[in-house]
């Protein structure tokens, strides 16, 4: 299982010229304007996102060459699991958040013939958050692989840890898990994927369970600052 981890870095713009209007007037620089302001945050965020976005290109699942036997099962995050917050104590509020995370999507790939077993291969993607309460640069997660019948009875299922670093001036980190060798035997050749699905998800508690179905939630904005989403408490 191969990890990669993409800093997602609260953004900084530069005055780019101030330092020669210093060197030419000898006096305090111009105030920026606003607008060539604007302009480098724009860039600034599109080069970050392209960044991000080459990461995943890298690291995204080959399409098999050989034809299927059938369909792939379906592969989908369950929504109770899809997403954790954590506080520093019992007040749920936007100030008290201590870490986050939410799985930004799932891609997969299978391969079966005959009567042969059904292998999968997946790639998510995690969006991990460090709060103003979080005090640890390194945050350990656990998420979860299932696998279901059609009738949702659960056939197996496996759990698997990851680490996720905060470099210094991150409050934000994607991590690309790669699991491979998902297996999942048929009874005979005549059983397609259709009859089994896979489901991801954190490894939350009943409270935090209980949380994601209020639809209640906190995200980071570009600012590195906490705030609200529809459904959450107000921030205090």
């Amino acid at each position: 299982m191969r990890r990669f981890i993409v800093p997602l870095l609260t953004l900084t713009v530069l005055g780019a010229g101030a330092g020669l209007a210093i060197a030419q007037d000898g006096g305090s620089p111009p105030p920026p304007d606003a607008s060539q302001k604007s302009s480098d945050a724009r860039k600034e965020e599109k080069n970050r996102q392209d960044r991000i976005n080459k990461e995943f290109e890298q690291n995204e699942l080959p399409v098999p060459n050989l034809d299927n036997a059938g369909p792939c099962p379906y592969v989908k995050v369950l929504y109770d699991a899809s997403r954790f917050v954590e506080f520093a104590s019992a007040q749920k509020t936007a100030s008290n958040v201590a870490y986050s995370g939410e799985i930004e999507g799932v891609s997969s790939t299978c391969h079966y013939k005959a009567g042969d077993p059904i292998t999968i291969e997946m790639l998510t993607t995690f969006a991990i958050g460090k709060g103003s309460q979080g005090v640890n640069v390194n945050k350990p997660v656990r998420y979860w692989v299932a696998v279901t019948d059609r009738d949702k009875a659960i056939l197996g299922k496996q759990t698997f840890d990851f680490t996720a670093h905060f470099p210094t001036g991150s409050d934000r980190v994607l991590v690309f898990e790669h699991t491979s060798q998902i297996v999942i035997p048929r009874a005979n050749k005549d059983v397609s994927g259709e009859a089994f699905e896979v489901l991801v998800g954190f490894e939350v508690t009943p409270e935090q369970a209980a949380f994601n179905r209020d639809g209640n939630r906190f995200l980071v904005n570009a600012n590195g600052q906490t705030a609200q989403a529809p459904g959450s408490p107000p921030a205090k």
